[in-house]
Formats: structure tokens, sequence, C-alpha cells
């Protein structure tokens, strides 16, 4: 089967070659908001699609020299990506596209692989060749097995990088035949899997909000405009990046644990993008318990529940496993052992008591138990995984089982 893949590389530009891709970044930044403005004025009375947008923007380069210079590969990607943002619009997968500023730094991409050439010069560095940006050096170098498909360029807080998508055939992996998991998401752990206890994450995020207060305060001081203020504000980027890498380790490195030791992971198929709206509420009708919401919020985005489930998909794909996905609902709340459910059994955050059959035990341990059997339940997996799993995990066979039954 085919299958594509990404590799990402920093790239270490010649000042040359850097002042060319902040004008190739200022290009399309420039070209998304004129297209994106156009639509919103005129779209809907003109008919505006991606191809009549060509066509002016062939007419645009003609005439705009700093444009002209830039690849027009480049720009027509421009025009489709924001083709694809208005058809995810129109099919509510998406909101509607915002302009792009400055601040949030360049990124673009090179849509035809053939014109870009990968090559090995030291044990962890080569360089990589691009349409009219010539030869630019990186480290990171992997053997890339496939043929290139496309290279996005992008600027993150001064540093820029490359990421490589190929696509090459690998070979059906064989079924794995490992004890099934069931994997409870939560803020005090990230993780606790099914008679293996709980995996708390970095909190990154949480860590670091003292120094990222103090450099916005830094910011907000300085005077728009001012070189002081470019400087602060990519302080506060650099350490946003820090964040984002921290949390982005951990959870690679629990998804590669779990996809190697495990042959079906069951998630709970959870709306993060519901769970973590605010609650401020209207004017007519102001929300309750705002900041305290507000501080859910965040510790479920520094969890990175999304990412996780992500990672845990493709993973298990590729070593002939599968990531299943089950209904949430009163997993916190049902037991494991009787599979009575109230919301009595919950006494507090950490702490779960059956009212029904006296079980107590951790309530991240007893909900990944929960979602492992409704795998079970609902005919995603058979009962020997139920069987099997309990007689490793050490958990009573008899009671799991009658519960299903």
């Amino acid at each position: 089967m085919k299958i594509q893949k990404a590799h990402v590389v920093r790239l270490y530009p010649s000042l040359t070659q850097e002042e060319f891709l902040c004008q190739i970044g200022g290009a399309t930044r420039f070209l998304w908001n004129l297209a994106l403005e156009q639509r919103q004025t005129w779209g809907q009375r003109h008919g505006l699609n991606r191809f009549s947008q060509s066509k002016e923007l062939t007419q645009l380069r003609s005439e705009v020299d700093w444009i002209k210079d830039c690849p027009s590969q480049v720009l027509q990607q421009v025009l489709c990506d924001l083709e694809r943002a208005f058809r995810n619009f129109f099919s509510r997968r998406a909101g509607f596209p915002k302009f792009r500023k400055k601040s949030r730094g360049a990124s673009f991409r090179f849509p035809d692989g053939k014109g870009a050439l990968y090559e090995r010069l030291t044990g962890k560095g080569g360089r990589l060749k691009l349409p009219k940006l010539g030869w630019v050096r990186f480290r990171g170098w992997r053997d890339i097995p496939g043929q290139i498909r496309n290279v996005t360029v992008r600027c993150d807080a001064g540093q820029w990088f490359a990421a490589i998508q190929y696509e090459h055939d690998v070979t059906e992996p064989a079924k794995k035949i490992l004890p099934a998991a069931g994997i409870d998401r939560g803020v005090a752990a990230t993780i606790a899997v099914s008679g293996q206890g709980r995996t708390k994450g970095p909190d990154a995020y949480r860590k670091a909000m003292k120094r990222l207060a103090r450099a916005q305060r830094i910011v907000a001081r300085r005077k728009k405009g001012s070189q002081n203020r470019r400087k602060a504000v990519l302080r506060v980027a650099r350490l946003h990046r820090k964040v984002r890498r921290v949390r982005t380790d951990f959870l690679h490195k629990v998804s590669h644990w779990l996809a190697k030791n495990h042959g079906t992971l069951v998630f709970e198929d959870l709306k993060i993008r519901n769970m973590v709206r605010s609650a401020s509420g209207t004017v007519a009708e102001p929300g309750r318990n705002v900041r305290q919401k507000a501080g859910l919020n965040r510790s479920v985005l520094d969890q990175g529940w999304g990412m996780l489930h992500q990672f845990c998909g493709y993973k298990t794909t590729e070593q002939g496993g599968q990531c299943l996905g089950v209904p949430a609902r009163n997993t916190s709340r049902e037991c494991r052992r009787c599979g009575h459910t109230a919301a009595e059994n919950r006494g507090s955050q950490s702490r779960f008591a059956c009212v029904r059959c006296g079980h107590a035990e951790n309530a991240d341990d007893n909900a990944s138990v929960v979602i492992l059997k409704r795998a079970v339940d609902n005919g995603l997996l058979p009962v020997e995984a139920l069987r099997q799993h309990a007689l490793e995990a050490g958990i009573p066979v008899g009671s799991l089982l009658a519960s299903h039954q």
C-alpha cells in the first residue's frame, strides 16, 4: 500500500536566501489577503473562484516586480488553499477564512516535488534545492524512501523549517496479536491505561505561564513599531515554541509506547472543541464560574488530548494495530465491576466509590477499564480480548464478564 509521510528539517539559509524567503512569505500573505477581500466583496456577485483569480494573478505578476520574482507555483498554491478553506467553511468543517498577519510568521508550499532535490552532505546535515531559491543547507538528515510530493517552508520564531512530504510503498503490516488497552485522558493524569497505571504529562504551558506573563508585559510596554518591541515579541514566540516542543515530544514518546505494546487502543469519542468553549456567555445571559472554566480549558489544551489520539491513530496502523473510539457518556461514573452508573459514584476528582457494590479505586483507572469494556459491548472487540486483558491486569474475570453478559 502507498502511504504519505513528512520529514521536517531545520533550514540554515544564507542572508540573501533568508531575505528571499521573507519576500516569498510577504507575497503569499499579500495575495491571500487580497484574494480573500475580493471574495468577501464581489465573490457572490461575480462568482469568483481560484480559476478566475489565477488569471488576475498572471496580470498582477506582470505589473508588480517583487511578486513576479516569487515562484509562480507557490502563489498558485495560495489560491488553492483559499479555495479549500472556503469549501471547508461551506461544509461546516471550519470557520470563515481569516486575514493573515505578519506577526504570525511566514508559511508557504512548493506543490511540485519534482523540482525539489534532497542531498546528504555530512552525518546529519544536507542540502535542499527549491525553485528560484537554490541549494539551502539543513540539519536533520533522514533517508527518504519514496518520491517527494511537496515541500512546505515555514518560519517559527526566527527559525526556518521545511516539511518534506513524500509517498512510498510499504508492505501491509501483519495483524498484531497483543492485548487491547483502554485509554482514559484526564487533567490530573494525562492518560490512564487500563490495568497499567497512570502517566502524567509535563504540563509545559502551566510551568511557563510566569515567564510568558513577564515577557508579554514587556511587549505591552514597548513602543509599537520599534526594534525593541520586535525583540520582545520574538522572545514570547520562542517561549511558546519551547512549550509546544516539550508537549509534542512527550506525546510522541507515549504514543510510540502505546502502539508498540498494544494491538488495539480504545479512546473516548470526545468533542474537545466543544469541551473547551468559553463559559463567559453573553451580556444578557452571563456565564458562571468563568475563571474556573477558563483554567480547566487551559489544562485540557495543555495535555494535548487531540494530538495524542492522532499520533496513536497512525502509529498503530503502521504497526498492524487499530485505534477505536467508544461513546464517552458516563465513563467516569460507571462501575467497572457491577456496571452501576450514578453521579454519586464519583465523590471527588480522583476517587471512585460505587454506591451499589462498594468497589473503590482511582477514578481514572476505573474509567480506563470501562472504556475497554465498552469496546467489547459494542462488538468492536471479542470477549476473549477482555478476558486476556483481565488476566494480565489481575482483574477478576468472572465479575467483569458478568457485567458484559
